[in-house]
């Protein structure tokens, strides 16, 4: 939690963030990774939420059951724990139920 703090006091989110734009998804994919872990933290998801319509997207472009649409749900999956920004998900509920249909058990889950 010091951490988390330290990271978001210093801008990290941001920085982190801006990550997900790069073309090459093993970084896309560790950003996600590295928003999800931060995203533990209330006062992180504030920052966090900004970026929710992207993830989205990256979600439904990337490749079925690929590492980086996994890093995504899972970042959304920590990000709809509280009602605060489920708005931000709803036109993604259509791509969530074809992954539903569609992926690996892995990507179900």
């Amino acid at each position: 939690s010091i951490f988390q703090d330290i990271i978001q006091n210093m801008g990290g989110l941001s920085v982190i963030g801006g990550m997900l734009s790069n073309c090459v998804p093993k970084v896309k994919e560790k950003a996600l990774n590295a928003l999800n872990n931060l995203s533990m933290n209330i006062k992180n998801q504030e920052e966090i939420q900004v970026f929710i319509t992207q993830v989205c997207r990256t979600v439904e472009s990337a490749p079925l059951n690929s590492d980086v649409q996994l890093a995504g749900l899972r970042l959304l999956t920590n990000m709809s724990v509280t009602s605060d920004y489920h708005q931000k998900m709803i036109n993604s509920i259509p791509c969530c139920l074809h992954l539903l249909s569609k992926g690996t058990e892995r990507t179900q889950v």
